[in-house]
């Protein structure tokens, strides 16, 4: 992690490797990445325009034709009749292989734009532009692309690479308490699983780390794309190590699934944490002052501790059984054995995971 005038530069190693540029203004060099490219197309979600038309004015100072099509906003841009959609409007634009798709907004429009440039001609490059804390310091970083069935979160989808990710804090003045909120679910994850100094600097300061303007919001941003950085630099495609990223996403994503999305991801997380932590201290592995330090960190940003929804635990089980952790019938958890030291933990026992339910749901 290098910083020059201002500019944080986060090196991701591996097959593809890139930067994350993280700055105020960082995305109008944008027109930097794109010199030699004969057309950009900008996919912008919906409500970010004016946003939108800076990034795209910054890739036309490239010299390139560009091309702006907006994408639904939020998780339901990420079904396959966008993606259908997106490839049309790449074959309308003649995108070719070396040609450039650009992403701008939150992290399903990373999510399912990355998923059509991994699918279109077997792989186009593209670059993130993301514009909510959550799509900062995870969606757009790692390279997992992918949308939403009628079986599960995220099932369907590729890893691909961006060839860059341009981190704007200039947008952090205008996001919403809502969103901030929302996407500090996976810096606190980050903190959990692996850089405990991402947890001193929320507890430093727990009012300011509710807020976009809190005195530690640049450090809190880039630590936790340089966490998610060293892991998937060593594991692209989720075959040992990038498993732990997945802390509270277990339950999370079955959450999300069963309440239709009407969940935010953070909150849906948050909620899957604190199951985690529990599941841990009930099988001995994490101590009751681990599982309270959760608690207060989640508690202070905002967010939940317990699921308030109305599935039930035998809908949300089976959910579970969806997900991409699990290895045949064999259900699997990424579990603590303390701060910063996440393992898995195979197939725990029934009686153990309700219990641990019933701690967590209000």
């Amino acid at each position: 992690m290098t910083t020059v005038d201002a500019v944080t530069t986060i090196h991701v190693d591996g097959p593809a490797p890139y930067d994350v540029m993280v700055g105020a203004g960082v995305s109008a060099r944008l027109t930097e990445m794109l010199r030699g490219v004969d057309t950009v197309v900008v996919f912008g979600a919906e409500g970010l325009e004016e946003f939108v038309e800076s990034v795209a004015s910054a890739a036309g100072r490239s010299g390139a034709r560009v091309v702006t099509c907006a994408v639904p906003a939020g998780e339901s841009a990420k079904r396959l009749e966008v993606v259908s959609v997106l490839w049309d409007q790449l074959a309308a634009a003649g995108v070719t292989r070396s040609d450039v798709v650009v992403s701008v907004g939150g992290g399903a429009t990373t999510d399912v734009v990355g998923f059509a440039a991994a699918g279109w001609l077997r792989g186009v490059r593209v670059i993130h532009v993301p514009t909510t804390l959550l799509a900062m310091v995870d969606a757009a970083v790692g390279g997992k692309t992918g949308i939403n069935t009628a079986a599960g979160k995220n099932l369907v989808g590729a890893f691909h690479p961006p060839s860059g990710v341009l981190v704007d804090l200039d947008v952090l003045h205008t996001l919403p308490a809502r969103e901030w909120v929302n996407g500090m679910a996976e810096v606190v994850k980050a903190g959990l699983i692996d850089d405990v100094a991402i947890l001193d600097l929320i507890e430093q300061e727990p009012t300011g780390a509710a807020r976009p303007d809190g005195p530690h919001a640049r450090a809190l941003i880039e630590r936790s794309i340089a966490m998610k950085a060293r892991v998937v630099s060593v594991d692209l495609f989720e075959s040992g190590r990038r498993e732990i990223l997945n802390y509270g996403h277990t339950l999370g994503h079955a959450i999300e699934r069963a309440e239709d999305y009407a969940v935010p991801h953070g909150h849906a997380v948050a909620v899957g944490m604190m199951f985690a932590a529990t599941l841990a201290r009930l099988t001995g592995r994490l101590a009751t002052a681990d599982v309270e330090r959760h608690r207060s960190l989640l508690d202070c940003v905002g967010l939940p501790t317990s699921y308030d929804g109305t599935a039930s635990w035998d809908h949300l089980r089976k959910a579970m059984q969806a997900d991409k952790k699990n290895r045949g019938a064999r259900l699997r958890f990424v579990v603590l054995d303390a701060i910063a030291q996440p393992t898995m933990l195979e197939q725990p026992d029934e009686e153990c995971l309700q219990q641990a339910f019933e701690e967590v749901n209000a």
